[in-house]
Formats: structure tokens, sequence, C-alpha cells
């Protein structure tokens, strides 16, 4: 059974709004591609900021710039004229737990995504709301930040996925990246993970991205799978075409580190299948 519960049914892009995305064409667009590449489980997680409720949550000025849609009305597309399962991907925003919590205990979901894009009210995959000047500033301190926010967000028990787990290496050889054994700032979010028993995601994106890797390392894979968590396989894609894109290659990551299965989700109940 192979699985991608981290799709988006639209682009990032501004003025890509629901009435545009949110059809039952474009959901059999990504139906037809997962088929192709033989995927059982398919699941979509919209961002939540992109929906107006999200703003009772935060008000950062790319959540005000972006939460157009409303939450119940995609929450009602999927479930009546999809065959999708229903997911959302949520930030995991420090000091704002109870608020994320009462937003996403009002709505019956699959699963639910769990994300960290910023580090205090810094991006680290933006380079419109950028963490830090990267040109004055040592990478040693984003990075040791972003981890000790993951183990946050891995604790916090408000997620079913953590979604790609070091996200901030994302822009690669763009911007500084400490030096020697990367393991130091993975082990500041084991305890978290560990305690939480989350599941890891294991997605394709970084592949097009410009660190052009898998989201995570094998490194920090290995970690979490010692650690005794289960894996979730995604794309994270925007697009029908991204859908599974570069499983061989995150397959071929599974197998290296010993995981033959896959978390399999339904109203937030989670069970493990073999691959096969």
């Amino acid at each position: 059974m192979l699985t991608d519960y981290h799709l988006h049914l639209r682009p990032d892009d501004p003025g890509t709004h629901a009435a545009q995305y949110f059809t039952a064409a474009n959901a059999d667009g990504y139906r037809a591609v997962a088929q192709e590449r033989g995927i059982g489980e398919l699941g979509c997680a919209e961002h939540v900021y992109r929906f107006a409720q999200a703003l009772d949550v935060w008000r950062h000025p790319l959540w005000v710039a972006s939460a157009v849609d409303d939450i119940d009305a995609y929450a009602g597309f999927v479930r009546e004229e999809t065959d999708l399962r229903l997911g959302i991907e949520a930030d995991f925003v420090a000091g704002r737990e109870d608020r994320m919590a009462t937003l996403l205990e009002a709505r019956e979901w699959d699963f639910v995504v769990g994300s960290v894009h910023f580090v205090g009210e810094h991006a680290v995959d933006h380079d419109g709301y950028e963490v830090f000047d990267h040109r004055s500033q040592r990478p040693d301190t984003l990075w040791r930040r972003y981890f000790q926010t993951l183990g946050e967000a891995a604790r916090s028990g408000l997620f079913d996925i953590l979604a790609h787990p070091d996200l901030v290496k994302m822009w690669g050889g763009r911007r500084p990246v400490p030096e020697g054994d990367l393991r130091r700032f993975y082990d500041l979010a084991m305890d978290g993970i560990a305690e939480s028993q989350i599941a890891i995601e294991v997605s394709t994106a970084g592949l097009r991205k410009p660190v052009g890797e898998l989201y995570p390392a094998q490194a920090f894979l290995e970690m979490c799978v010692d650690a005794g968590c289960p894996v979730a396989l995604s794309s994270d894609a925007h697009v029908p075409g991204d859908v599974g894109r570069d499983y061989d290659a995150a397959l071929a990551l599974l197998e290296r580190v010993g995981v033959g299965e896959l978390a399999i989700f339904e109203r937030r109940s989670r069970r493990l299948e073999a691959i096969g």
C-alpha cells in the first residue's frame, strides 16, 4: 500500500482561490495520476492559513494576505464530492496551541499534518518573510531554534503527521548551513518526537526545491525510526503531475532504514500497512 497524504489541490501562488481548484474535475486529475503510479491512499491537506478561520489563531501578515477561503466549505467539498481522505496542513505557532486546537477539533479530519514553517515571526522557506539576515548571522542559531520548535510541535499533540521535518534545509547552498554533524540539531527535536510517537513524513518535495534532497535526511529519519515512530509517505504535490513524484527515491530510503510499513489514517485513527 502506497500513500500520498500531503497534497494541495491548488498552487501556493496568490489568486488561486477555492472556486478555481476545489472542483471534482481537479480532484479526479490527482486521483488519475495516483492510480497510474500505484498509490492507493490519497489525501489532501490544504494550508490552514488559506482559510479565514485561521485568523482566529494568528494574524501574521502572510496569513492576513492569504486567508480568503472558508474551511468548512473545503471540508464539505472533500467529503461530498471526492474520494480523498480529508486532511489539513496546520502550522505550529508557539503560544497559540489552544487556539489551533479549537479550530482543528471543530472539524472531523482524517489526519492533521503539522508543519513548522515559522520560527517566531519569520519563515524558514518563504523569502518574503525570512528568518534572519543570512549574510551576517550564523546558521547554527536558526537551526537550533527550528529543531527546538519542531520538538514542541510534536509534543503538542495537535498533529498526526510531522511534515517535511528538516524543512530548514530547503534553500540548500543558497543559505548558510551549519558545519559538522547535523545530528546535534536533530537531537533537539527528539524528546518531543519520541514522546508523541507522531508519524514522520518522508516527503519527496525537497527534491523539487533548491536543496535537491528528500525530507528528512537519512540520519534524522533513522533517529525517528529508532525512537519507534511510524512513517507517512507524501509528495507535497500542488499540481496533479507531482502526485507520487520521485517515489522511487523515497522507497529506496525507506528500505535502507528498514521501514516496511506506512501509516494509514481515517478519522484520526492510525494503523500500519505493509508497503508491498
